[in-house]
């Protein structure tokens, strides 16, 4: 589930100018290419659960071109240890994110595919242990780029310090030096691609 941009962002030029290559090159990517990229996240994906065994994940269900695939609500549910559970976005018509545990998927606003069941709040994600959230790019700092919605921002926003690992998937190529921040922009701790991996935000590399 992406942020979905409105008429409300009033982002520098500079910054809608990335976005929209981004999201030009993600148009470009085929369906052979989105697969497999896919297949790569989702096995780091269960390495990274595997490693870490969070008791409740936070994550959302990729659209599109986006990295992960929809499958990607299943593989971390498999992955789960027992007694873990799995929260899911659900859009709010304000564009914040209420969660819901993961267990059978509907379309929701604008065809996006959400959890069905009792909702748990927009203050749900400060239980996670393990967030894994949309993004279109990412810089070595940690800075996050969205589509421009400011959902994942606000939910962001609420974690706890210090709090869980955050991470963003993104395709190859989207891990870029740097981002044009603004004051609601909020970074994610690590990013995750098909072929570099799992890699911590500061970059270490960047900031020696």
């Amino acid at each position: 589930m992406s942020d979905l941009a409105g008429d409300a962002e009033k982002s520098p030029q500079t910054k809608i100018a990335l976005r929209a290559r981004l999201l030009t090159a993600r148009r470009l990517l085929s369906a052979a290419e989105r697969s497999a990229a896919a297949v790569k996240i989702q096995d780091q994906v269960r390495l990274l659960v595997r490693r870490t065994a969070p008791r409740t994940i936070a994550a959302y269900v990729p659209v599109g071109s986006e990295p992960g695939g929809s499958a990607l609500p299943y593989v971390l549910a498999e992955e789960l240890p027992a007694g873990g559970r799995l929260l899911l976005p659900i859009l709010l018509p304000d564009g914040d994110l209420d969660w819901a545990p993961f267990s059978t998927l509907a379309e929701g606003p604008r065809g996006l595919l959400e959890p069905v069941g009792p909702r748990s709040g927009t203050d749900a994600i400060r239980g996670a242990d393990l967030v894994l959230v949309p993004a279109l790019a990412v810089d070595r700092t940690g800075m996050r780029m969205g589509r421009g919605g400011g959902s994942y921002d606000r939910a962001l926003s609420r974690l706890p310090e210090p709090g869980p690992i955050t991470v963003a998937l993104l395709h190859d190529g989207e891990d870029v030096d740097a981002v044009p921040a603004e004051p609601h922009d909020r970074p994610v701790m690590a990013v995750m691609t098909p072929t570099g991996g799992f890699s911590l935000r500061p970059d270490p590399e960047w900031t020696n």
